[in-house]
Protein backbone atom coordinates (compact mmCIF):
# COMPACT_ATOMS: atom_id res chain seq x y z
CA UNK A 1 0.00 0.00 0.00
CA UNK A 2 1.39 3.41 -0.87
CA UNK A 3 0.69 5.81 1.88
CA UNK A 4 -1.90 8.25 1.44
CA UNK A 5 0.91 10.49 3.90
CA UNK A 6 2.78 10.97 0.30
CA UNK A 7 0.11 13.70 -0.61
CA UNK A 8 1.42 16.05 2.13
CA UNK A 9 3.35 19.40 1.51
CA UNK A 10 6.83 18.35 -0.64
CA UNK A 11 6.10 14.35 -0.36
CA UNK A 12 3.64 14.89 -3.11
CA UNK A 13 6.72 14.26 -5.56
CA UNK A 14 7.22 11.17 -3.95
CA UNK A 15 8.27 8.71 -6.84
CA UNK A 16 9.22 5.01 -7.34
CA UNK A 17 12.14 4.91 -9.41
CA UNK A 18 14.59 1.99 -9.79
CA UNK A 19 18.20 3.33 -9.01
CA UNK A 20 21.10 0.93 -10.55
CA UNK A 21 22.99 0.51 -7.23
CA UNK A 22 27.01 -0.40 -7.08
CA UNK A 23 27.91 -2.65 -4.29
CA UNK A 24 26.22 -5.08 -2.65
CA UNK A 25 23.74 -5.30 -0.52
CA UNK A 26 23.87 -5.96 3.43
CA UNK A 27 22.88 -9.79 4.01
CA UNK A 28 19.00 -9.84 4.26
CA UNK A 29 18.84 -12.07 6.98
CA UNK A 30 21.07 -12.32 10.26
CA UNK A 31 21.53 -14.77 12.98
CA UNK A 32 22.61 -14.59 15.97
CA UNK A 33 23.32 -18.07 18.00
CA UNK A 34 24.62 -19.00 21.44
CA UNK A 35 25.26 -22.04 23.07
CA UNK A 36 26.01 -22.14 26.90
CA UNK A 37 27.58 -25.57 28.18
CA UNK A 38 30.08 -24.84 30.28
CA UNK A 39 29.37 -23.58 33.02
CA UNK A 40 31.90 -22.04 35.99
CA UNK A 41 29.36 -22.31 38.90
CA UNK A 42 26.04 -24.00 37.59
CA UNK A 43 25.83 -27.11 36.27
CA UNK A 44 27.39 -28.20 32.78
CA UNK A 45 24.68 -28.80 30.11
CA UNK A 46 25.53 -31.70 27.61
CA UNK A 47 23.59 -30.81 24.02
CA UNK A 48 23.66 -26.97 24.64
CA UNK A 49 26.83 -26.28 22.73
CA UNK A 50 25.75 -29.49 19.76
CA UNK A 51 22.55 -27.51 19.33
CA UNK A 52 24.23 -23.65 18.52
CA UNK A 53 26.50 -25.02 16.71
CA UNK A 54 24.58 -27.11 14.39
CA UNK A 55 21.86 -24.66 14.76
CA UNK A 56 24.35 -22.30 13.16
CA UNK A 57 25.01 -24.54 10.12
CA UNK A 58 21.81 -25.31 9.28
CA UNK A 59 20.44 -21.45 9.23
CA UNK A 60 23.97 -20.64 7.16
CA UNK A 61 22.36 -23.71 4.44
CA UNK A 62 19.38 -21.86 4.10
CA UNK A 63 21.16 -17.75 3.43
CA UNK A 64 21.12 -16.60 6.69
CA UNK A 65 24.63 -14.76 7.94
CA UNK A 66 25.57 -15.89 11.03
CA UNK A 67 27.65 -15.02 13.83
CA UNK A 68 28.50 -18.48 16.45
CA UNK A 69 29.29 -17.87 20.21
CA UNK A 70 29.70 -20.75 22.51
CA UNK A 71 30.34 -20.68 26.22
CA UNK A 72 30.46 -16.94 25.89
CA UNK A 73 31.23 -14.56 28.80
CA UNK A 74 28.77 -12.01 29.76
CA UNK A 75 30.56 -9.11 28.38
CA UNK A 76 31.41 -11.40 25.33
CA UNK A 77 27.02 -11.64 25.15
CA UNK A 78 26.56 -8.24 25.71
CA UNK A 79 29.31 -6.98 22.92
CA UNK A 80 27.51 -9.74 21.07
CA UNK A 81 24.20 -7.99 21.11
CA UNK A 82 25.17 -4.66 20.33
CA UNK A 83 27.16 -5.88 17.16
CA UNK A 84 23.97 -7.58 16.34
CA UNK A 85 21.53 -4.99 16.64
CA UNK A 86 23.12 -2.38 14.56
CA UNK A 87 23.38 -5.15 12.07
CA UNK A 88 20.22 -5.97 12.04
CA UNK A 89 18.58 -2.25 11.23
CA UNK A 90 19.05 -3.34 7.53
CA UNK A 91 18.23 -7.06 7.83
CA UNK A 92 14.92 -8.08 6.71
CA UNK A 93 14.87 -10.82 8.91
CA UNK A 94 17.11 -11.05 12.68
CA UNK A 95 16.81 -14.21 14.41
CA UNK A 96 18.83 -14.81 17.83
CA UNK A 97 18.88 -18.51 19.09
CA UNK A 98 20.18 -19.17 22.78
CA UNK A 99 20.67 -22.57 24.18
CA UNK A 100 21.89 -22.75 27.97
CA UNK A 101 20.56 -21.69 31.41
CA UNK A 102 17.20 -19.39 31.55
CA UNK A 103 16.00 -18.48 34.74
CA UNK A 104 12.77 -16.51 35.76
CA UNK A 105 13.02 -13.86 38.35
CA UNK A 106 9.97 -12.42 39.66
CA UNK A 107 8.80 -12.70 36.09
CA UNK A 108 11.80 -11.62 34.15
CA UNK A 109 13.47 -14.15 31.94
CA UNK A 110 17.53 -14.23 32.08
CA UNK A 111 19.67 -16.52 30.19
CA UNK A 112 22.66 -16.88 32.17
CA UNK A 113 26.07 -16.64 30.76
CA UNK A 114 29.11 -19.19 31.32
CA UNK A 115 31.22 -16.76 33.70
CA UNK A 116 28.33 -15.86 35.69
CA UNK A 117 28.89 -16.44 39.59
CA UNK A 118 25.31 -16.36 40.82
CA UNK A 119 24.24 -17.27 44.31
CA UNK A 120 21.28 -15.03 44.51
CA UNK A 121 18.60 -13.99 42.46
CA UNK A 122 20.05 -10.35 42.63
CA UNK A 123 23.54 -12.19 41.01
CA UNK A 124 21.09 -13.81 38.17
CA UNK A 125 19.61 -10.31 37.70
CA UNK A 126 23.31 -8.22 37.53
CA UNK A 127 25.32 -10.74 35.71
CA UNK A 128 22.78 -12.45 33.15
CA UNK A 129 20.92 -11.37 29.65
CA UNK A 130 17.68 -10.40 30.15
CA UNK A 131 15.26 -11.52 27.49
CA UNK A 132 14.79 -7.72 27.19
CA UNK A 133 17.88 -7.29 25.52
CA UNK A 134 17.90 -10.04 22.92
CA UNK A 135 14.42 -8.69 21.81
CA UNK A 136 16.02 -4.98 21.69
CA UNK A 137 18.65 -6.57 19.64
CA UNK A 138 16.56 -8.05 16.75
CA UNK A 139 13.78 -5.08 17.24
CA UNK A 140 14.76 -3.07 14.40
CA UNK A 141 15.02 -5.34 11.62
CA UNK A 142 13.20 -4.16 8.64
CA UNK A 143 10.33 -7.13 8.39
CA UNK A 144 10.68 -9.88 10.84
CA UNK A 145 12.07 -10.51 14.19
CA UNK A 146 12.19 -14.02 16.21
CA UNK A 147 14.07 -15.12 19.34
CA UNK A 148 14.44 -18.47 20.12
CA UNK A 149 14.96 -20.05 23.44
CA UNK A 150 15.65 -23.46 24.22
CA UNK A 151 16.39 -23.04 27.44
CA UNK A 152 13.49 -23.47 30.05
CA UNK A 153 14.22 -22.94 33.39
CA UNK A 154 12.74 -21.19 36.59
CA UNK A 155 14.78 -19.69 39.33
CA UNK A 156 16.39 -22.41 41.27
CA UNK A 157 16.44 -19.71 43.99
CA UNK A 158 12.96 -18.70 44.71
CA UNK A 159 11.47 -15.46 44.56
CA UNK A 160 13.19 -13.41 46.81
CA UNK A 161 15.70 -10.83 45.39
CA UNK A 162 18.19 -9.42 48.33
CA UNK A 163 19.02 -12.77 49.99
CA UNK A 164 22.02 -15.00 49.32
CA UNK A 165 20.76 -17.94 49.20
CA UNK A 166 23.10 -21.35 47.95
CA UNK A 167 22.51 -22.70 44.48
CA UNK A 168 20.85 -26.24 44.86
CA UNK A 169 22.19 -29.10 42.68
CA UNK A 170 19.80 -30.94 39.68
CA UNK A 171 19.81 -34.49 39.92
CA UNK A 172 21.00 -36.20 36.54
CA UNK A 173 18.78 -38.12 34.97
CA UNK A 174 18.91 -40.29 31.32
CA UNK A 175 16.58 -37.23 30.12
CA UNK A 176 17.98 -33.89 31.77
CA UNK A 177 15.80 -30.78 31.46
CA UNK A 178 17.30 -27.62 31.38
CA UNK A 179 14.79 -26.37 33.87
CA UNK A 180 13.24 -26.42 36.88
CA UNK A 181 9.90 -24.92 36.36
CA UNK A 182 9.89 -23.07 32.85
CA UNK A 183 10.39 -19.35 32.31
CA UNK A 184 7.48 -16.73 32.26
CA UNK A 185 5.31 -15.90 29.36
CA UNK A 186 6.99 -13.41 26.67
CA UNK A 187 5.08 -10.79 25.80
CA UNK A 188 7.25 -9.23 22.39
CA UNK A 189 5.78 -6.14 20.22
CA UNK A 190 4.09 -6.89 17.02
CA UNK A 191 5.81 -8.37 14.18
CA UNK A 192 8.28 -10.46 16.91
CA UNK A 193 8.22 -13.81 17.23
CA UNK A 194 9.51 -15.86 20.71
CA UNK A 195 9.70 -19.22 20.28
CA UNK A 196 9.80 -21.01 23.33
CA UNK A 197 11.74 -24.86 24.01
CA UNK A 198 8.91 -25.82 26.38
CA UNK A 199 5.54 -23.89 27.27
CA UNK A 200 5.75 -21.30 29.87
CA UNK A 201 5.91 -23.29 33.66
CA UNK A 202 6.90 -26.36 31.50
CA UNK A 203 10.35 -27.36 31.66
CA UNK A 204 12.91 -28.48 28.33
CA UNK A 205 14.35 -31.86 27.99
CA UNK A 206 17.98 -31.61 27.12
CA UNK A 207 17.51 -35.50 25.50
CA UNK A 208 19.38 -38.32 25.53
CA UNK A 209 21.12 -38.14 21.79
CA UNK A 210 23.42 -35.45 20.31
CA UNK A 211 21.11 -32.42 20.22
CA UNK A 212 17.76 -32.18 22.23
CA UNK A 213 14.34 -32.97 20.80
CA UNK A 214 13.43 -29.26 20.54
CA UNK A 215 16.65 -28.51 18.34
CA UNK A 216 16.24 -31.24 16.44
CA UNK A 217 12.56 -30.61 15.41
CA UNK A 218 13.34 -27.19 14.46
CA UNK A 219 16.53 -28.17 12.22
CA UNK A 220 14.62 -30.67 10.75
CA UNK A 221 11.34 -28.45 9.98
CA UNK A 222 13.27 -24.84 8.91
CA UNK A 223 15.36 -26.34 5.76
CA UNK A 224 11.98 -27.02 4.01
CA UNK A 225 11.34 -25.06 1.35
CA UNK A 226 7.82 -23.47 0.95
CA UNK A 227 7.06 -23.69 4.67
CA UNK A 228 5.44 -20.62 5.92
CA UNK A 229 6.97 -19.76 9.13
CA UNK A 230 4.01 -19.78 11.35
CA UNK A 231 2.99 -23.39 9.74
CA UNK A 232 6.44 -24.42 10.90
CA UNK A 233 6.53 -23.60 14.03
CA UNK A 234 3.51 -25.51 14.43
CA UNK A 235 4.65 -28.26 12.90
CA UNK A 236 7.85 -28.25 15.54
CA UNK A 237 5.32 -28.32 18.18
CA UNK A 238 3.58 -31.15 17.17
CA UNK A 239 7.05 -32.84 16.40
CA UNK A 240 8.55 -32.24 19.94
CA UNK A 241 5.05 -33.49 21.54
CA UNK A 242 5.57 -36.91 19.42
CA UNK A 243 9.23 -37.05 20.78
CA UNK A 244 8.74 -36.36 24.20
CA UNK A 245 5.37 -38.41 24.68
CA UNK A 246 3.74 -35.03 25.19
CA UNK A 247 6.24 -33.80 28.19
CA UNK A 248 7.15 -31.14 26.23
CA UNK A 249 5.32 -28.60 24.50
CA UNK A 250 6.90 -25.84 22.54
CA UNK A 251 4.86 -22.58 22.89
CA UNK A 252 5.26 -19.04 20.73
CA UNK A 253 4.25 -16.06 21.78
CA UNK A 254 4.25 -12.69 20.12
CA UNK A 255 2.43 -11.67 16.13
CA UNK A 256 4.00 -12.21 12.80
CA UNK A 257 3.06 -9.57 9.57
CA UNK A 258 0.26 -10.57 7.71
CA UNK A 259 2.90 -11.41 5.30
CA UNK A 260 4.05 -14.92 4.67
CA UNK A 261 7.61 -15.84 5.41
CA UNK A 262 9.43 -19.10 4.08
CA UNK A 263 12.88 -19.60 5.67
CA UNK A 264 14.08 -21.73 3.31
CA UNK A 265 13.10 -19.93 -0.07
CA UNK A 266 9.88 -21.30 -2.13
CA UNK A 267 10.16 -24.77 -3.44
CA UNK A 268 10.63 -26.16 -6.39
CA UNK A 269 8.04 -24.55 -9.01
CA UNK A 270 6.37 -22.41 -6.64
CA UNK A 271 7.10 -18.84 -7.24
CA UNK A 272 8.89 -16.20 -4.80
CA UNK A 273 6.51 -14.62 -2.26
CA UNK A 274 5.47 -11.26 -3.72
CA UNK A 275 5.57 -8.35 -1.05
CA UNK A 276 1.86 -7.86 -1.95
CA UNK A 277 -0.05 -9.43 0.75
CA UNK A 278 -3.08 -10.60 -1.27
CA UNK A 279 -0.06 -11.81 -3.96
CA UNK A 280 2.06 -13.60 -1.33
CA UNK A 281 -0.69 -15.86 0.64
CA UNK A 282 -1.94 -17.03 -3.10
CA UNK A 283 1.48 -18.95 -3.81
CA UNK A 284 0.76 -21.12 -0.27
CA UNK A 285 0.20 -25.00 -1.30
CA UNK A 286 -2.86 -26.08 -0.94
CA UNK A 287 -1.76 -28.47 1.85
CA UNK A 288 -0.87 -25.40 3.50
CA UNK A 289 -3.90 -23.86 3.02
CA UNK A 290 -6.19 -26.88 4.68
CA UNK A 291 -3.65 -26.40 7.82
CA UNK A 292 -4.63 -22.61 7.65
CA UNK A 293 -8.71 -23.01 7.91
CA UNK A 294 -7.47 -26.14 11.14
CA UNK A 295 -5.70 -23.20 12.54
CA UNK A 296 -8.21 -20.07 12.08
CA UNK A 297 -10.85 -22.69 13.34
CA UNK A 298 -9.31 -23.04 16.41
CA UNK A 299 -9.25 -18.76 16.78
CA UNK A 300 -5.52 -18.23 14.87
CA UNK A 301 -5.66 -14.50 14.00
CA UNK A 302 -3.08 -14.69 11.53
CA UNK A 303 -4.27 -17.90 10.07
CA UNK A 304 -7.37 -15.83 9.22
CA UNK A 305 -5.73 -12.69 7.62
CA UNK A 306 -3.92 -15.48 5.54
CA UNK A 307 -6.99 -16.95 4.11
CA UNK A 308 -8.55 -12.93 3.64
CA UNK A 309 -5.68 -11.88 1.55
CA UNK A 310 -6.02 -14.87 -0.87
CA UNK A 311 -9.15 -14.50 -1.12
CA UNK A 312 -8.71 -10.31 -2.40
CA UNK A 313 -6.39 -11.50 -4.77
CA UNK A 314 -8.37 -11.01 -8.33
CA UNK A 315 -5.80 -13.29 -10.32
CA UNK A 316 -6.96 -15.88 -8.15
CA UNK A 317 -9.95 -19.03 -8.48
CA UNK A 318 -10.32 -18.07 -4.68
CA UNK A 319 -10.85 -14.63 -5.66
CA UNK A 320 -14.08 -13.83 -3.10
CA UNK A 321 -14.19 -10.54 -1.28
CA UNK A 322 -17.60 -11.52 0.75
CA UNK A 323 -15.09 -14.32 2.07
CA UNK A 324 -12.36 -12.25 2.82
CA UNK A 325 -14.65 -9.70 4.98
CA UNK A 326 -16.27 -12.83 6.75
CA UNK A 327 -12.46 -14.05 7.98
CA UNK A 328 -11.18 -10.36 8.90
CA UNK A 329 -14.23 -10.04 10.70
CA UNK A 330 -13.52 -12.47 12.72
CA UNK A 331 -9.57 -11.69 13.14
CA UNK A 332 -10.99 -8.32 14.13
CA UNK A 333 -13.56 -9.16 16.23
CA UNK A 334 -10.44 -11.24 18.31
CA UNK A 335 -8.71 -8.15 18.22
CA UNK A 336 -5.78 -8.02 15.91
CA UNK A 337 -5.13 -4.48 14.99
CA UNK A 338 -3.70 -5.47 11.16
CA UNK A 339 -7.34 -7.10 10.27
CA UNK A 340 -8.99 -4.36 11.55
CA UNK A 341 -7.49 -2.17 9.08
CA UNK A 342 -7.25 -3.99 6.20
CA UNK A 343 -11.27 -4.59 7.13
CA UNK A 344 -11.80 -0.36 7.27
CA UNK A 345 -10.16 -0.38 3.90
CA UNK A 346 -13.05 -2.65 2.62
CA UNK A 347 -15.41 -0.85 4.37
CA UNK A 348 -14.30 2.66 2.65
CA UNK A 349 -13.94 1.30 -0.71
CA UNK A 350 -17.00 -0.65 -0.54
CA UNK A 351 -14.96 -4.06 -1.26
CA UNK A 352 -17.27 -7.32 -0.43
CA UNK A 353 -19.51 -5.34 1.71
CA UNK A 354 -21.69 -2.38 1.54
CA UNK A 355 -19.58 1.03 1.99
CA UNK A 356 -19.90 2.26 5.88
CA UNK A 357 -17.43 5.09 6.08
CA UNK A 358 -18.42 5.33 9.95
CA UNK A 359 -17.61 1.91 10.32
CA UNK A 360 -14.11 2.35 8.42
CA UNK A 361 -13.79 5.29 10.58
CA UNK A 362 -14.46 3.06 14.04
CA UNK A 363 -11.88 0.14 12.93
CA UNK A 364 -9.13 2.87 11.56
CA UNK A 365 -9.64 3.94 15.17
CA UNK A 366 -9.85 0.64 16.71
CA UNK A 367 -6.29 -0.23 14.73
CA UNK A 368 -4.77 2.93 15.75
CA UNK A 369 -5.86 2.24 19.30
CA UNK A 370 -3.28 -1.08 19.38
CA UNK A 371 -0.54 1.34 18.19
CA UNK A 372 -0.61 0.17 14.53
CA UNK A 373 1.07 2.46 12.20
CA UNK A 374 -0.60 2.22 9.30
CA UNK A 375 -3.75 2.58 10.53
CA UNK A 376 -1.96 6.20 12.80
CA UNK A 377 -0.75 6.95 9.58
CA UNK A 378 -4.18 6.99 7.60
CA UNK A 379 -5.76 8.69 10.23
CA UNK A 380 -3.20 11.63 9.95
CA UNK A 381 -4.12 11.96 6.84
CA UNK A 382 -7.52 11.64 7.06
CA UNK A 383 -7.69 14.80 10.08
CA UNK A 384 -5.34 16.87 7.23
CA UNK A 385 -7.57 16.80 4.39
CA UNK A 386 -10.54 16.10 5.79
CA UNK A 387 -12.50 12.44 4.68
CA UNK A 388 -14.44 9.64 5.67
CA UNK A 389 -16.95 12.68 7.57
CA UNK A 390 -13.93 14.43 9.73
CA UNK A 391 -13.43 17.88 9.69
CA UNK A 392 -10.17 18.96 8.25
CA UNK A 393 -7.97 19.05 11.24
CA UNK A 394 -4.30 19.99 10.76
CA UNK A 395 -2.95 19.64 14.25
CA UNK A 396 -4.43 16.73 15.17
CA UNK A 397 -3.15 15.01 11.64
CA UNK A 398 0.20 16.41 12.61
CA UNK A 399 0.01 14.50 16.23
CA UNK A 400 -0.94 11.47 14.92
CA UNK A 401 2.08 11.62 11.69
CA UNK A 402 4.87 11.99 14.55
CA UNK A 403 2.95 9.39 16.37
CA UNK A 404 3.24 6.98 13.34
CA UNK A 405 6.84 8.29 12.54
CA UNK A 406 8.21 7.25 16.10
CA UNK A 407 6.51 4.09 15.37
CA UNK A 408 8.79 3.50 12.49
CA UNK A 409 6.40 3.73 9.70
CA UNK A 410 8.92 4.53 6.56
CA UNK A 411 6.67 6.95 4.78
CA UNK A 412 6.00 8.57 8.11
CA UNK A 413 9.47 9.33 8.85
CA UNK A 414 9.92 10.85 5.53
CA UNK A 415 7.03 13.20 5.95
CA UNK A 416 7.22 13.97 8.93
CA UNK A 417 11.03 15.15 8.51
CA UNK A 418 9.76 17.48 5.40
CA UNK A 419 6.97 18.89 8.06
CA UNK A 420 9.66 19.82 10.30
CA UNK A 421 11.89 21.44 7.33
CA UNK A 422 8.75 23.27 6.40
CA UNK A 423 8.95 24.51 10.11
CA UNK A 424 5.52 23.40 10.39
CA UNK A 425 6.49 21.88 13.80
CA UNK A 426 7.85 24.80 15.84
CA UNK A 427 9.46 22.43 18.69
CA UNK A 428 11.56 20.75 15.99
CA UNK A 429 14.00 21.42 13.83
CA UNK A 430 17.05 20.26 11.43
CA UNK A 431 18.62 17.83 13.84
CA UNK A 432 15.12 16.11 14.16
CA UNK A 433 14.29 15.93 10.84
CA UNK A 434 17.41 14.74 10.26
CA UNK A 435 16.66 11.51 12.16
CA UNK A 436 13.96 11.26 11.16
CA UNK A 437 15.13 11.13 7.23
CA UNK A 438 18.24 8.33 8.54
CA UNK A 439 15.59 6.58 10.48
CA UNK A 440 13.34 5.76 6.72
CA UNK A 441 16.81 5.05 5.63
CA UNK A 442 17.56 2.53 8.12
CA UNK A 443 14.23 0.73 8.04
CA UNK A 444 14.76 -0.23 4.28
CA UNK A 445 12.52 2.57 2.79
CA UNK A 446 13.96 2.27 -1.39
CA UNK A 447 11.68 5.44 -1.99
CA UNK A 448 13.69 7.96 0.39
CA UNK A 449 16.87 6.37 -0.74
CA UNK A 450 16.23 7.33 -4.12
CA UNK A 451 14.21 10.69 -3.41
CA UNK A 452 17.80 11.25 -1.41
CA UNK A 453 19.76 10.35 -4.01
CA UNK A 454 18.30 12.21 -6.47
CA UNK A 455 16.32 15.20 -5.13
CA UNK A 456 18.26 16.04 -2.22
CA UNK A 457 17.97 20.20 -2.34
CA UNK A 458 14.16 19.51 -1.94
CA UNK A 459 15.45 19.52 1.53
CA UNK A 460 17.15 22.92 3.87
CA UNK A 461 20.85 23.13 3.82
CA UNK A 462 20.17 22.69 7.73
CA UNK A 463 18.70 19.72 6.96
CA UNK A 464 21.14 18.31 4.51
CA UNK A 465 23.77 19.61 7.33
CA UNK A 466 21.98 17.61 9.79
CA UNK A 467 22.19 14.78 8.18
CA UNK A 468 25.43 14.69 7.01
CA UNK A 469 26.77 14.92 10.89
CA UNK A 470 24.44 11.93 11.98
CA UNK A 471 26.34 9.97 9.17
CA UNK A 472 29.50 11.04 10.26
CA UNK A 473 28.45 9.88 14.08
CA UNK A 474 27.70 6.28 12.61
CA UNK A 475 30.56 6.27 10.70
CA UNK A 476 29.13 6.48 6.94
CA UNK A 477 31.12 9.31 5.85
CA UNK A 478 33.90 11.73 6.66
CA UNK A 479 33.49 14.38 4.66
CA UNK A 480 33.03 18.00 5.57
CA UNK A 481 29.62 19.15 6.85
CA UNK A 482 28.67 21.35 4.35
CA UNK A 483 25.08 20.33 3.05
CA UNK A 484 26.65 19.15 -0.54
CA UNK A 485 25.30 15.69 -1.34
CA UNK A 486 28.38 15.04 -3.66
CA UNK A 487 29.43 11.61 -4.16
CA UNK A 488 30.81 11.14 -0.58
CA UNK A 489 27.78 12.27 0.99
CA UNK A 490 26.06 9.92 -1.49
CA UNK A 491 28.15 6.65 -0.78
CA UNK A 492 27.12 7.42 2.97
CA UNK A 493 23.71 7.31 2.52
CA UNK A 494 23.56 4.31 0.22
CA UNK A 495 25.87 2.97 3.28
CA UNK A 496 23.27 3.70 6.06
CA UNK A 497 20.55 2.25 4.06
CA UNK A 498 22.37 -1.19 3.77
CA UNK A 499 24.67 -0.95 0.41
CA UNK A 500 28.14 -1.39 0.62
CA UNK A 501 30.78 -0.55 -2.04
Amino acid sequence: MVSRLFSLCRAAVFFFVVLVQAGSAAPDRVALVLGMASYEALPSLENTANDAKDMAATLQSIGFDVTLAVDASSAEINQLLDDFAFRSEVADLALVYFAGHGIEVQGENFLIPVDAQVQSNKDVQRQSVSLKQLLAAVDRARKMRIVILDSCRDNPLGDAIDPVQALTTEVASTQTTRGGGGLAPADPDRGTLVAFAAKDGQVALDGSGKNSPFALALMDKMVEPGLEISLMFRQVRDSVLRQTGNLQEPHTYGSLTGIPFYLAGAAEGQPELSSKASEAWAAIRPDQEEQLLALADLGDTRSMLGLAYMRLNPNEGRFDPAAAVSFLQRAADAGSPEAQFELAKLYERGTGVEPDHEKALALYRAAADQNFADAINDLGFLHYQGGLGLPADPQKALRLFERAADLRHPQAQFNFAALIDDGLIPSKGPEDAALYLYAALRSGSSDVLNLLSERPNMFTPATRRALQVKLREKAFYSGAIDGDFGPGTQRGIRRAYGIEE
